[in-house]
């Protein structure tokens, strides 16, 4: 993979803006893999790989694990892959401020097992700020006069097509700086199997909406029954207005089948842990936005810095996120994923997570088995777009 100077067309007609990107080739795997890989920063400034939902692969950590790639430098190392989702490769943990914004790439682990689906389509949606003179603009600074600008998959708007009685699988990724999204599949019937890469329980989606924080993800099954021909636009909400940006027509060729799959099972599991011993958990308050403390901005982090927390292997972590800014503040954890705690301690919500958005004001608890030695990252980022991408680390021996 080489991070290297690119270009989008952001506007449909208009020239290509300049941005940075990781090329090389699609990143699809399967579970149990071990991918060797060779990084090469083309770029004029430092860059390092960030593996967002990747468990337990403490060599690959950014910063804690691999430190910055200078211009010009290459890079080699061992990626595990313990479990099957939908992930993320992104180079902009150092981006803030920096000439050009970057590219994220969807990262897919398949599953071992077979999983009954006709298609599988990646949706990377990205947020982009535009400058009057047509170039983008990097976050972690004041966009200014700029215009907010979203993509799917690089284009302005994708258009695609399923048979009546096909099931398609859509791994749906904010690729967004900053933006907490709402997507609207409009008309069709979509149940969530997966979140932040873990299956979870099939549920419905409510009306078709689906809300995700920057870095989230969502598997969701649709199993198309609407006549051939009728068009379900795909609706993104960035919280302030709705627009189509995609749709999906129902084709006029023969059902791909006579009658609809039967109803789906969860996924295979990745064999994260049934229950958590709260009771006997290790807790920490780790509070968020307001004063900085002892968060830093990812240029200025230190390996030599102090601990969030240390943690023993094999015990269970709660964290209390106290959100102390006047707007919603996401929290991106490294190596492992938890369970967002009910409110009195007494269980969590059926899913697993690695990112989460935290309304101003609000505690949110979460729990998780510390079950990797190493040392891994914690981030932390108001939803504006000026506001600066900050990390801690947590020790787990």
């Amino acid at each position: 993979m080489q991070a290297k100077p690119d270009s989008l067309a952001l506007h449909q007609g208009s020239a290509a803006t300049p941005i940075w990107s990781l090329q090389g080739p699609e990143l699809t795997f399967k579970r149990g893999d071990t991918v060797a890989v060779d990084f090469g920063n083309g770029l004029p400034v430092p860059a390092v790989l960030n593996w967002r939902g990747i468990d337990g692969a403490p060599a690959t950590e950014p910063l804690t694990g691999r430190p910055p790639l200078a211009a010009g430098g290459k890079d080699a190392a061992q990626l595990p892959l313990h479990h099957a989702g939908t992930f993320l490769c992104e180079s902009g943990l150092l981006g803030d401020g920096q000439a050009q914004p970057s590219r994220p790439r969807p990262l897919i682990v398949r599953e071992t097992e077979p999983v009954a689906v006709d298609r599988d389509e990646v949706l990377l949606i990205e947020d982009w700020r535009v400058r009057p003179n047509g170039t983008a603009m990097a976050p972690g600074t004041d966009p200014g006069d700029t215009v907010p600008v979203h993509t799917i998959n690089g284009q302005t708007s994708l258009d695609f097509s399923a048979r009546t009685n096909e099931r398609v699988r859509l791994r749906i990724i904010n690729g967004c700086q900053r933006s907490v999204l709402a997507i609207k599949l409009e008309g069709l019937d979509v149940r969530v199997v997966a979140i932040d890469g873990q299956p979870s329980e099939p549920f419905q989606a409510r009306n078709g909406a689906l809300v995700l924080a920057p870095g989230g993800r969502v598997d969701a099954f649709i199993d198309v029954t609407n006549p051939a021909g009728s068009v379900s636009p795909i609706l993104l909400h960035d919280g302030k207005e709705a627009r189509p940006i995609g749709k999906l027509t129902v084709s006029t060729e023969a059902p791909i089948r006579p009658a609809l799959l039967p109803s789906a099972p969860p996924l295979p599991s990745n064999g994260l842990p049934e229950r958590l011993d709260l009771k006997n958990a290790t807790r920490v308050e780790l509070p968020l936005g307001g004063p900085s403390g002892d968060w830093v901005t990812s240029a200025k982090f230190v390996a030599t810095a102090a601990p969030a927390f240390r943690v023993k292997t094999g015990r269970t972590v709660v964290l209390a996120l106290t959100n102390r800014a006047a707007i919603a503040t996401v929290f991106h954890l490294h190596g492992h994923h938890f369970r967002l705690l009910d409110r009195l301690d007494d269980g969590w919500k059926p899913f697993w997570l690695d990112t989460l958005a935290i309304e101003p004001g609000q505690t949110q608890r979460i729990a998780f088995l510390a079950e990797y030695a190493g040392r891994y990252l914690i981030e932390s980022v108001a939803t504006d777009w000026a506001a600066p991408r900050l990390v801690r680390w947590y020790a787990v021996e």
